[in-house]
Parts: C-alpha cells; structure tokens; sequence
C-alpha cells in the first residue's frame, strides 16, 4: 500500500526554481505592466518574451499539453504543485505558457481543429503569438447554456449568428472567438448548441462595450453578433455538441483554477501573519490577541484542506484519466474555492485596517476576486447541485418506517444475533 505526500527530488528542484523565478523575475512585473493578454503592448514584449525563454529552456513551457502539442505532459498533481506557486502572479502563467482562456481554447482546437484550423490558431496560440477569447454566458441567462438564444442558422455554405453575449474574457484582445450559439432550438436542452471558431475582424461581429471589475482591466467584453458568416467547417465538432466540445476545456479550467487559487490564498495567509506580528496594539504585537490568533488558525486549516483536496482530486484525475469520472470532485473544489480565498483574504484585511481595503496593498482586490471564481466556469450553486447529485446516485437508503439505522430495530437484531434477552445484558429499562 502506498500512501506518500512527498514530491519526487527532480521535480522539487524544480519547483524551487520556479518559485524563486516567479517572486524575482515574474511578480514585479505584475506591478508596472497592465494585462498579460495584451500582446501589441511594447513591454510586454520587452519584458515577458525574455522570461518565456528561460521557461523553455527549462522544459516548462506549456506543461499542461502533451508533447505532441510542444509540452511535457504533466499530469494533474505535478501541474498542481507548478499553479499554486504561478496563481501568485497575474503573469506567470503567461510565462509558462499556461494561461486561460487560452489553455482550455487550445485543448478543443486540438481535439477537434482541421489540420488548417491548427495551422491558423493553435500554433500561434500555442506560442502566445496570439490570444483567444471563448464566448459563452449571455446578458438575460448568464452561464445557464439552457437559456442561451444567439443563434446561429446555416444557409447554403455559412452558418449565419446573430445574439448578444456577455463578460467574454479578453474579446479586446483576442484574435479570434470560440462561440456557443443554438443551432437546433427544438433539440433537447443539451443538443441544442454548438461551437462555432469566429475570427476577430469577421463583419458582423462588435465589442458594445469592455468591461471590467473593481479597478481590474476591463477585459470581459460585451458582445453584439449580426448576422456574422461562418464557414460549415468553422463549427468545431458535430451540431449539437456543443456540450461535449465545452467540457474539454472546462473541467480542466476549474481544476487549474483552484489550483492557481491556492497560491493567491497562501498569499493573503502570509500577509496576514506578517501584519499580526508586526502591527502593535496597546504595547504589544496583535499576534498576541487570542481572537487574532483565531483568525490565524482558522485560515492555515481552511489553507490546508483546500490544498489537500485539490491534490487528491488531481490525483484522481491523474489514474482515471477521464474527467467525467471525476466529475464530482471537481465540483467539489469549484464550490469549496471562493469561501476559502474570501474568508482568508477579507480576515487579512480586517487585520490591515483601512490600508487593507485600500488599493496600497491586494487584499481588497482578493476579497473581490473570490466573487469571481465563485462565477467563473459555473456559479458555486450549480456546482454543489452537481456534486450532490453525484453523491446520491445509485445510493441505497432505508426503505422501512424507521431508518436502517434506528437503534431499537439494531439493538433488537444484536440481541437475536448473541442469543440474550434485554434483561440478561442490562437493558431491560432501556428496552421495555
């Protein structure tokens, strides 16, 4: 039986590389550029490009993708232990080649591109030559697929869409779109989509407006399509999949971002430690209030245990191999992921004062992003419906007037099964 938490040496000296990278090299950088997506910004290329070669130098670039795609394969647990050291910089994960939407963008152009469509988008995305934006919750349904009504209809050798969609993560930059639109209105609720690849200048196609969140970029666009022309063989996998082909990306996308999620909570803990011992309070430290060092506790064993069911789950993905089969404890993590970083980060301000809800240090900035990532990739109510729907099925239960495990019926059973009466064993009282 094996049962380790230890992390293999090569790969431990690897990951005290990467961390030592991102806090001298990546993090500053986090502090004087302004969006990771945006390619035709000068120091970004200045800057990022640089750090992007050391990354592959060091064969760790792109370590989600197998090597067919130009990465190294990493499964989920070594990926895990890699995104909670980049989830402390906006732009590491552009500089190791990891970055969403492109990430997920990049896995179905893989499963289900043409060989041209390949040639045209997954390789200079895969480059990070250019970015991608996938277009899915609309203004009047937000992330319910089973309200949806951009339509896309097909006449003669187009598919012709025309909708509205909502909070499309980086449009502004990206050089071209994968929308889920309807394209059987009659079908049921899970057949009724399909994914279509939009390039960005396709008439028809208008950002209404960016918009963004607290003093973030505003990166998540307001969508317009009027009758945008779409060639039959931009539409990726069958008509009606458009579930199937979205799975492949987001399964690993809420993984990857409560992976990434752990590195920004560890990041609120540690500011709370420091400010809790350096902050004095009527002639000593605040590290020293009891209801302070709650505070302290409470955060390192919510840490910890999101931390470890993380790992388990990207253990588990790592031996089934299949998503779907751990499709629940992805679920799990998703719903677990914004409380942890919310009640972390918001303790860590509460210790800073005003200064932690000013803009001079992140935490206020965390606090709003656990509302985030309790919306991105599916609001946190769907997913413990998910997971709860998964628990129960197949689950016998008692189909008596009394529970199975009622204790007269159990306590009558044990009697019957050692050949005594209440009396013999003491229980006459308790069973009269």
């Amino acid at each position: 039986m094996a049962w380790e938490f230890e992390t293999d040496p090569d790969f431990a000296e690897q990951l005290a590389w990467i961390d030592a990278f991102v806090r001298e090299e990546i993090e500053p950088l986090d502090l004087i550029l302004q969006s990771p997506f945006d390619l035709d910004n000068p120091l970004n290329r200045r800057f990022v490009r640089p750090l992007q070669q050391q990354v592959k130098a060091r064969g760790l670039w792109a370590c989600h993708l197998g090597p067919e795609l130009g990465g190294p394969g990493y499964g989920q647990v070594k990926l895990a232990l890699m995104n909670e050291i980049l989830g402390r910089s906006v732009f590491a994960p552009t500089v190791f080649g990891c970055q969403a939407p492109d990430s997920g963008n990049a896995e179905i152009l893989a499963v289900y591109g043409t060989d041209e469509q390949k040639a045209r988008y997954l390789q200079p995305l895969l480059a990070n030559d250019i970015v991608s934006c996938f277009s899915m919750t609309e203004p009047q349904g937000g992330a319910d697929p089973t309200t949806f009504t951009t339509r896309a209809e097909q006449r003669d050798d187009h598919w012709f869409l025309n909708g509205e969609k909502w909070f499309a993560t980086n449009a502004r930059y990206a050089s071209f779109f994968l929308v889920m639109a309807v394209t059987d209105p009659d079908a049921p609720p899970h057949r009724r989509l399909s994914v279509f690849i939009i390039p960005k200048d396709a008439p028809g196609l208008e950002i209404v407006r960016n918009v963004g969140y607290g003093d973030r970029d505003p990166a998540h666009a307001y969508l317009r399509f009027t009758d945008v022309a779409v060639p039959l063989d931009h539409m990726l996998g069958g008509q009606g999949d458009g579930f199937v082909v979205a799975q492949v990306r987001l399964g690993g996308g809420r993984i990857h971002h409560a992976m990434r999620t752990i590195g920004k909570a560890r990041q609120a803990f540690d500011m709370l430690c420091d400010r809790a011992l350096a902050r004095i309070s009527r002639g000593e430290p605040l590290a020293s209030k009891q209801m302070v060092q709650e505070k302290i506790a409470d955060s390192w064993i919510e840490l910890e245990q999101f931390r470890l069911l993380v790992l388990r789950t990207a253990w588990k993905i790592d031996r089934e191999k299949d998503y779907n089969r751990v499709r629940g404890d992805i679920s799990a993590v998703k719903a677990a992921m914004p409380k942890v970083l919310h009640d972390i980060a918001a303790r860590a301000v509460y210790i800073h004062g005003c200064l932690g809800l000013s803009n001079e240090t992140p935490l206020a900035a965390m606090v709003l992003d656990s509302f985030q990532v309790g919306l991105a990739d599916g609001p946190t109510d769907v997913h413990k419906v998910t997971l709860a729907k998964q628990l129960l099925r197949g689950r016998k239960h008692s189909q008596g007037l009394f529970p199975d495990y009622h204790v007269p019926a159990r306590r009558a059973a044990a009697l019957a099964r050692y050949g005594l009466a209440g009396d013999e064993a003491g229980l006459k009282a308790a069973i009269a």
